[in-house]
């Protein structure tokens, strides 16, 4: 199968940053985004600007980007991206924010592509791909970080282990065909049938909520109640 995800990652270059640190009442232009506008009359662009005066979002569609210089606009590239309304809410959309020109410039920025030096595989902390986040015409987030640190890196925040904590152990379900060991290490070797290994990673246990991060990239999460570790629809018992 073909991967068509967009792998298009925006220019976040230090000239912008200052800009937007100093912005002197200039115009925002949000350019070469998917914008979803939230708004059925309006409908949606794959490539489209969004331009801020204030606090209001004053236009969007394609073209924008043509009268950047005549208006001294600060251009932030978006290209990659998915922009769409802070407040989107698409279970009640009577309740959603819209990309109107006259509302509210409260505007979020999604990364479509793991921004560079996102780390490789499995870890806690891979950054966030809420890019740029906009609340009444100002930017607020940067790089994913508070306009005022714009830091990048994902820093991978390990946990310290009790070795003695009392869920440490083997955990078989009724058939004991899945078989789930939590080392004292802070990771889980879980076996399946005649698969020894079948998955492995680490946990983290908060009271009686498990959190798994398996070594293939994905979270998992379980339960421990009445003696019992419920998760993924299996129920283990202590062996």
């Amino acid at each position: 199968m073909t991967n068509n995800t967009p792998t298009t990652v925006p220019r976040r270059d230090d000239a912008v940053l200052r800009e937007l640190r100093n912005p002197q009442g200039r115009p925002l232009l949000l350019t070469g985004g998917t914008v979803i506008t939230g708004n059925p009359l309006m409908g949606d662009w794959q490539e489209a600007d969004v331009l801020i005066g204030g606090s209001l979002i004053v236009g969007v569609g394609p073209g924008l980007l043509t009268a950047a210089g005549d208006d001294n606009m600060i251009v932030i590239d978006c290209a990659g991206t998915l922009v769409l309304p802070a407040t989107a809410d698409f279970t009640e959309p009577a309740k959603s924010g819209t990309l109107t020109p006259g509302e509210a410039a409260d505007i979020a920025v999604l990364r479509l592509a793991d921004a560079p030096g996102t780390p490789a595989g499995a870890v806690p902390a891979r950054g966030t791909h809420l890019d740029i986040l906009v609340t009444e015409g100002q930017v607020r987030l940067w790089n994913g970080s508070p306009l005022d640190k714009a830091a990048t890196a994902a820093t991978d925040e390990a946990p310290v282990y009790d070795q003695t904590h009392p869920y440490v152990g083997m955990w078989a379900d009724e058939n004991d065909f899945v078989r789930q060991e939590l080392l004292p290490d802070g990771r889980y070797d879980e076996a399946r049938g005649d698969r020894p290994s079948a998955y492995q990673g680490r946990y983290w246990i908060n009271g009686t909520r498990i959190d798994y991060l398996d070594d293939l990239g994905f979270w998992a999460f379980g339960e421990f109640q009445d003696d019992h570790l419920h998760h993924a629809g299996y129920r283990f018992t202590r062996r």
